[in-house]
């Protein structure tokens, strides 16, 4: 082995290192939010917590706790994504991925389309333009790494422009599935608001569509969600190919893994803030993607390593 190969077996290791480091960073601060929101962060606050002191923490974990989660997994998601592409294709993939989301949240933010009229407040941390915090685009990158890994497991590794669309339509149903309980517990807790004006004048689809139905929510915001996740999954796609998703990111566990962590705080907040319905809804929803992708692991594994996988073209749709 050259020197030059031994630098780049270090480089690797490296990169998949920090994906783990940070995957468990990431579960820490999700599983503490959990906690925290299922229990003393549950109106009405007990007094300990009313205590200046413990007021202040309060505001710095709001300030701050929900940046430093998103920012752990997306450090996660990058570093494993570059161990598996290469860090060129999982740079570029964020920077284009990011923007297009950020555009997309910009434009729902200013105008209310494509999700309808919303907002976000200052929970979320620093906002782009003063309209969109930076953890939100952020999240979007890391969490369609996590849903066309998944992808991966069940869908053909070709790469023609029409399997590049069927993946990236699949792509943006499995993010949104993840909104199911999402946005029901961001709503609840105010991360952000939705500013639905007089729909009476509206045609009766469009006052389907646009009312609040679902714990604050109307159903543009999930047509929302979907479009942009198919388009941004579609960018994605063109820098790293379905069958670089089958053949090097899909055999592992840990983009899986993020996937599963991103539901704990949204489920505990339906769960414990009296929004049973959607909790049990938001843990079917996430659970179908999880459950296509765990039925076909490619071969058990001690770790969230890797684990030896036939040829692209050897394998008939979804098998492994």
């Amino acid at each position: 082995m050259t020197p030059y190969t031994d630098l780049q077996d270090n480089s690797k290791d490296m990169l998949f290192k920090i994906a783990s480091l940070t995957l468990l960073g990431h579960l820490f601060f999700s599983a503490f939010s959990a906690f925290a929101f299922a229990t003393f962060l549950l109106p009405p606050y007990p007094e300990w917590l009313q205590t200046p002191q413990n007021q202040k923490v309060m505001a710095l974990g709001y300030t701050y706790g929900g940046a430093t989660t998103v920012t752990l997994g997306a450090l996660s998601g990058l570093a494993f994504l570059a161990w598996a592409v290469g860090t060129r294709k999982a740079l570029i993939t964020f920077a284009v991925s990011f923007l297009l989301a950020l555009t997309s949240e910009y434009v729902g933010t200013r105008w209310d389309y494509p999700f309808g009229a919303y907002e976000y407040t200052s929970q979320l941390g620093y906002k782009i333009g003063g309209k969109v915090p930076f953890n939100i685009p952020t999240s979007w990158f890391y969490m369609l790494v996590a849903s066309l890994a998944i992808c991966g497991r069940f869908l053909k590794g070709t790469d023609d422009n029409l399997s590049k669309w069927w993946w990236s339509l699949v792509g943006g149903v499995v993010l949104t599935l993840w909104d199911v309980s999402m946005d029901p517990a961001m709503v609840k807790t105010t991360h952000w608001i939705w500013e639905i004006g007089d729909l009476s004048d509206r045609s009766a689809f469009e006052q389907l569509i646009g009312k609040p139905i679902f714990f604050g929510m109307p159903i543009t915001n999930w047509l929302g969600w979907l479009l942009t996740g198919i388009l941004v999954a579609r960018v994605m796609l063109a820098f790293v190919p379905p069958s670089e998703w089958v053949a090097k990111v899909a055999p592992h566990r840990l983009p899986i893994a993020l996937y599963a962590i991103n539901g704990l705080l949204p489920l505990a907040i339906c769960f414990r803030w009296d929004m049973v319905p959607a909790g049990v809804l938001g843990t079917i929803a996430m659970v179908i993607p999880l459950w296509a992708a765990l039925r076909n692991d490619p071969a058990p594994l001690t770790s969230l390593g890797t684990a030896p996988m036939a040829p692209v073209g050897d394998r008939p749709l979804g098998a492994r």
